[in-house]
């Protein structure tokens, strides 16, 4: 069991304040409710880091919305994709027709959702597009964009706000820097 004490010694810095965070969740809410105004859009919540950032986030949408979710996994270690993308649990709902948002914590090297979006268009939505709180293109190994993100973030490990290491660390308020010796023998 770690403690929260524990979780704040881990940190090496602070990139993203809560406060922060939470000003950027509200404007990307406002800047989706305009977009889909009056289209019922779907938002998908890819399941687990991206629950907080998802439950904020649908706060701040004024219009009708509904909700679901998928469990994805490409993480064989906890740290690196190893670009097989695995299921672990499908939308309840058809998207047939639908306009589908797909809310992420962060695209990382893109392979997961380069997967997922290909997987979800052929299930012929009326649009698909996605959300992401974190960008990091530094690590992009594939051809994909969010279509709406909140921040770049640089090629440094980063926890907090639904992001983990090892199922640690999601229940931080902020986004912070990972301690190199926290998940690698270097210092």
């Amino acid at each position: 069991m770690i403690n929260k004490m524990g979780l704040e010694n881990d940190i090496l810095r602070v990139l993203l304040t809560e406060e922060q965070i939470q000003a950027k969740v509200k404007e990307l809410g406002e800047r989706i409710s305009r977009d889909y105004a009056g289209k019922n859009p779907l938002l998908v919540c890819i399941l687990r880091g991206a629950v907080p950032f998802y439950a904020d986030l649908c706060k701040h949408i004024d219009d009708y919305m509904e909700m679901d979710f998928m469990a994805v996994s490409s993480y064989e270690d906890g740290m690196t994709s190893h670009g097989i993308v695995r299921i672990k649990k499908d939308l309840d709902v058809s998207i047939e027709n639908r306009h589908v948002l797909i809310v992420e914590d962060i695209m990382d090297s893109g392979n997961t959702l380069n997967h997922l979006t290909r997987l979800l268009g052929t299930r012929n939505p009326a649009s698909l597009r996605i959300v992401c709180l974190l960008d990091k293109p530094e690590r992009r190994t594939c051809e994909i964009t969010p279509d709406y993100f909140g921040f770049i973030v640089p090629d440094e490990f980063v926890v907090g706000y639904g992001l983990d290491y090892a199922d640690a660390y999601r229940n931080l308020p902020y986004i912070g820097v990972l301690k190199k010796g926290v998940y690698s023998n270097e210092d």
